[in-house]
């Protein structure tokens, strides 16, 4: 069964395929992604890496804590959004004014 490795730290230059070739020193990879922002398309410094389990334990041992294109990357086990703790919005402008006249007659 394929496990899919998060891959964080990586350097801005890092494309698909790099990441792609630097992991099959592990093994064989099913897929490899850098994750880019969508409006500018410039890569957002991390991405994932999906391979069989023994081979995906081998590419964390391998690569946590290594540099990969001039940064020292972090790789461990990627977790679904459902485990991860949930987000808070900081809501936005603050205040609890909501406008209108402060003028007194």
């Amino acid at each position: 069964m394929a496990k899919k490795l998060y891959i964080g730290g990586l350097s801005y230059s890092t494309t698909d395929d790099g990441l792609r070739g630097a992991f099959e020193k592990a093994g064989p990879v099913v897929s490899a992604n850098v994750i880019t922002d969508r409006m500018t398309g410039r890569s957002r410094g991390f991405g994932f890496v999906e391979m069989e389990d023994a081979d995906a334990d081998k590419a964390i041992e391998m690569w946590n804590g290594v540099e990969l294109d001039g940064r020292k990357i972090t790789v461990n086990e990627a977790r679904p959004l459902a485990e991860r703790p949930p987000r808070r919005s900081s809501g936005g402008f603050g205040g609890g004014s909501r406008g209108g006249d402060r003028r007194s007659f």
